[in-house]
């Protein structure tokens, strides 16, 4: 649960912006869509208007491009969807006949055999392509370079640590701050690394793990109980959150089936769980606790010594479900993740929740990136009118798309 002292960080003037980009795979390509509406709506030279970013999964990778570079917001975000824009599965993992066989006959030698000790198969996709690109667009030393200009506060990169079962926020920041520690959930300084974004985006079961300090970590989405939290924990009193699912207040279509759900459909349903349900439940609570916090007169929290504040809160959602885009354009998949996929029953339209975490191909990612920047376009004025407010006491603004029918 978010306790209250998530929100006692002493108000300043500006009021901190964050930027909260959640995990999602290559879903994480609608983030680009919105980034680049933001950028639009700002003049040509701005400087980054987030003075804290915190990603998480394939939100990180997001997170660490335009952390690097505050001074030109506008220019971060172009090389992030140049990037996204030209994207296919073997960038991010090995697609070929050979290694998918060997990773296929690896598991079953190990199913049959009870097991293979230390050679027991880690992973169904073997992403060392994503370690390559990383090494190509991620410098460390202009993290350093951006917080030491003072654009930038602080960047946070979470995992979940395999042997702890901690959620960890790893940030980079100011040396004024501190880290913190709550049930499961704790925030630990750190020099962001290209390890740190991999762990950070090890879907479990499909990529490896990442050995960082003590222990292995996977993805960051997983027993992420807060994910608005370490935003708050590193100061700040604005937050906009970008969603990776339909606004909770559109009611899911349910559909009688009597059908069992194949494998693809499960396996969707717990990533959808890990990567979206922490999400919308840490909203709800940050709303609640604004609306409790606002009935407190400042006076009386003034005299009682409390530095509670109201958080102002800016959500963007998908107008459209992403999983239903994906099922379109699953084709595009190389031929052999099709083969595995159609073995799970992930080339199904009812299983393609699964194909929508895969499928980094650029036909799939672009008309995400659109229909990001579409929703953010539709909301021009709230955006701007979030981004221009300066107190630290606004009322909360909760941005729901426009239904797209």
């Amino acid at each position: 649960m978010v306790a209250n002292n998530d929100l006692l960080e002493p108000a300043s003037a500006p009021a901190r912006t964050a930027l909260v980009l959640a995990g999602g795979g290559a879903r994480a390509a609608y983030q680009v869509g919105v980034l680049r509406a933001v950028a639009h709506m700002l003049p040509k030279d701005a400087v980054s208007p987030f003075q804290i970013i915190c990603g998480t999964s394939a939100g990180a990778f997001n997170a660490a491009g335009l952390a690097m570079d505050p001074h030109n917001f506008r220019k971060s975000v172009c090389r992030l969807e140049y990037i996204w824009k030209n994207l296919h599965c073997h960038n991010i993992y090995h697609t070929d006949f050979v290694t998918i066989t060997r990773n296929i006959w690896h598991w079953i030698a190990s199913l049959l055999l009870g097991g293979l000790g230390r050679y027991n198969p880690r992973a169904l996709l073997d992403n060392g392509p994503l370690r390559q690109l990383l090494q190509r667009v991620f410098d460390p030393e202009r993290l350093v370079a951006a917080i030491d200009s003072g654009l930038l506060e602080a960047i946070s990169i979470t995992a979940s640590g395999y042997t702890s079962g901690q959620n960890i926020a790893f940030f980079q920041g100011g040396e004024h701050l501190q880290g913190w520690n709550r049930v499961q959930r704790i925030g630990v300084p750190a020099k962001i690394t290209i390890d740190h974004l991999l762990a950070s985006s090890a879907i479990p079961l499909v990529f490896p793990a990442v050995h960082l300090h003590r222990e292995y970590f996977g993805d960051g989405s997983i027993r992420q109980t807060a994910p608005v939290s370490p935003a708050l924990h590193l100061g700040a009193e604005k937050v906009l959150v970008v969603g990776m699912s339909r606004s909770p207040d559109v009611e899911p279509a349910r559909a009688k089936t009597a059908e069992y759900p194949p494998l693809a459909q499960v396996l969707g349903h717990v990533l959808n769980s890990a990567f979206l349900d922490g999400l919308e439940v840490d909203l709800e609570r940050l709303l609640r606790i604004n609306n409790t916090v606002r009935l407190i007169p400042q006076e009386t929290r003034r005299n009682a010594n409390l530095a509670l504040h109201p958080v102002d809160v800016f959500v963007i959602y998908p107008s459209r479900e992403l999983d239903a885009i994906a099922s379109r354009h699953s084709q595009d998949f190389p031929p052999m993740i099709r083969f595995l996929l159609g073995g799970l029953g992930g080339m199904r339209r009812r299983s393609s929740v699964l194909a929508s975490y895969l499928l980094f191909e650029k036909a799939y990612c672009r008309e995400l990136i659109r229909l990001g920047y579409s929703d953010t376009m539709e909301r021009r004025d709230e955006m701007l009118q979030f981004l221009q407010r300066r107190d630290n006491s606004p009322p909360v603004l909760v941005a729901q798309p426009a239904d797209a029918g």
